[in-house]
């Protein structure tokens, strides 16, 4: 594990692993938020707004649907995000591309069923997110990728509008 600042805390410490942005990324993400919210999508991508499970504000952040085998997910690259957290406790969200929004529910996909879905992921964003998965990417073995699955939450997405 990296002890770079950027690190939030990771699964050797006993802490669920989470990658914070760094300022650069923080700034990158705004501009992605916002260019979706004008319906302008980067390979895909669209905004997410989930209730903030303290605030119960809306919280929003850029992210990379990601469809596999007819169903849509949502993965977290950087790990147990506060978007993660918050999905948790809300079960669901909105996604937008300008003035599309689409309301959603979420059931969080099990460890033992992400392989396929991690493998997936990292071959259509790795050339974004790698960096975020320790070393691991689509041509890891499956044993890499099933051992990294714990730090990388997905949820099934279902659509409600």
């Amino acid at each position: 594990m990296s002890t770079s600042p950027s690190h939030g805390t990771g699964s050797n410490s006993g802490s669920p692993y989470y990658l914070k942005g760094s300022p650069l990324a923080v700034r990158l993400n705004s501009v992605i938020g916002w260019l979706a919210r004008r319906g302008i999508s980067l390979a895909g991508s669209a905004e997410l707004s989930v209730r903030g499970r303290k605030s119960g504000q809306m919280q929003r952040i850029p992210v990379n649907p990601f469809t596999y085998e007819g169903a849509q997910y949502l993965v977290s690259a950087r790990g147990h995000s506060q978007w993660v957290r918050n999905m948790r406790v809300a079960g669901g969200g909105e996604l937008r591309v300008g003035r599309k929004v689409r309301a959603f529910t979420v059931e969080e996909v099990p460890a033992a069923q992400k392989l396929p879905l991690l493998r997936g992921y990292l071959e259509k964003w790795g050339w974004e997110v790698n960096q975020y998965f320790k070393g691991v990417t689509a041509k890891s073995t499956d044993a890499e990728i099933v051992a990294a699955a714990d730090d990388h939450p997905v949820f099934r997405v279902t659509m409600t509008e």
